[in-house]
């Protein structure tokens, strides 16, 4: 099951990017809230698809499927709708 596998990779590329910040204080789960569990900001989300584009290639545009994304579902993004995405594209 390729879930598990991309859970574990896009946690890592979120402790990467969120440093020192609330992402290291708990378990990143599929059910995890970018707004409301990790509090990313924008510029983290940046940092996040320039990682995945490094990791997967062009098969894998994060920065352009969340540009299609209207507001509200970015405030309700969670870990696993970017992990389904992923092994969607895959």
């Amino acid at each position: 099951m390729k879930d598990s596998d991309t859970l574990g990779t896009v946690a890592a590329m979120i402790h990467e990017v969120a440093g020192g910040e609330l992402a290291f204080d708990r378990t990143i789960t599929m059910e995890t809230s970018f707004n409301g569990d990790l509090e990313l900001e924008s510029i983290e989300f940046v940092a996040l698809a320039e990682r995945m584009q490094a990791r997967y290639g062009s098969e894998v545009d994060f920065a352009r499927w969340l540009s299609e994304k209207e507001l509200e579902e970015i405030i309700e993004l969670k870990v696993g709708d970017v992990v389904a995405f992923i092994d969607a594209c895959r």
